[in-house]
């Protein structure tokens, strides 16, 4: 079963409970951290690394010898990422996505392909729990070609290993998040109980319904605010799964850099509960939502 915790907007906990479920987990899991613009998982699970190296792009290189200009990779390239000018063929590497497309189209076999650095990626362990991040390099702009690393390399191993899998996704609503998404088995979304926190988590949750998956929410810093995100929730249909009090205490351990759900017996048990609510709501999905899930 794959996890994915995500949100409509930064800061509203979406770490401190993707850490706190990987802490109480009572499956073999592996943690994943998927915002791999600023990855911040590993500062509370504090894995082991074994394993770390570069992750590439592909990207098109041109032996002009061979071209006969015929403008056929770049009208097909959306992204701009190789324009033909008269006699000279320019490429943009930073532009380019690694579809491949100009090098299948090109008639001359002319286009090769080159590659850039993306990342890297690490593997570990966090106690028994296996980890899994991705860190895209300072300047980089795409995330999601290094994310499909990443989830390739996460599919090698639930396919050996048969893991759970807790997977930290980026905030928002653009690309990054619905791509940490797409292959869950249920989304848990973290908000707050503030006008922000609500015209946020509506976004979230107009842009991953559609993909048709089990979705439950968790109300972070309960008892600020106000009770829309509640109304919101009921009048949707989305479960709330989980409340965590706003406490001193669990700010000071975040800003420590410790899981929540160590700090008390009481913390703990909100996210037993949590986990054994994700895995309910995941099983107990009805047949054609599951299967609009898997499509």
């Amino acid at each position: 079963m794959r996890v994915a915790i995500a949100s409509g907007k930064g800061g509203t906990g979406k770490t401190t409970v993707a850490s706190s479920l990987a802490r109480v987990w009572e499956r073999a899991l592996i943690a994943v951290d998927l915002d791999v613009e600023a990855p911040n998982l590993h500062l509370f699970l504090r894995p082991v690394f074994e394993e770390t190296g570069p992750a590439w792009i592909e990207t098109p290189v041109v032996d002009e010898s061979k071209c006969n200009f015929c403008l056929a990779c770049s009208e097909l390239c959306q992204f701009k990422a190789i324009s033909v000018m008269g006699s000279v063929v320019l490429t943009f590497p930073e532009m380019c996505h690694g579809c491949g497309g100009c090098i299948a189209v090109c008639p001359q076999e002319a286009i090769s392909p080159g590659k850039r650095e993306l990342g890297e990626i690490g593997w570990g362990h966090a106690g028994e729990t296996q980890f899994l991040t991705g860190r895209l390099r300072v300047g980089e702009a795409m995330s999601p070609p290094l994310m499909r690393q990443v989830k390739s390399r996460l599919k090698d191993i639930l396919t050996a290993k048969g893991l759970d899998a807790i997977i930290d996704s980026p905030p928002g609503v653009s690309c990054p998040a619905v791509n940490a998404v797409m292959e869950s088995d249920c989304i848990v979304l973290v908000t707050e109980p503030t006008p922000f926190g609500l015209h946020d988590f509506r976004l979230a949750w107009e842009a991953f319904a559609p993909l048709g998956k089990p979705m439950g929410a968790v109300i972070n810093r309960a008892g600020v605010g106000n009770r829309d995100v509640y109304a919101f929730c009921a009048e949707k249909e989305i479960p709330v799964l989980a409340e965590v009090p706003c406490e001193r205490a669990a700010a000071e351990g975040y800003a420590r850099g410790r899981i929540i759900a160590d700090l008390s017996p009481e913390f703990r048990d909100i996210f037993v509960s949590l986990a054994a609510k994700i895995t309910e709501l995941a099983v107990s999905a009805p047949a054609p939502l599951k299967e609009a899930a898997n499509a």
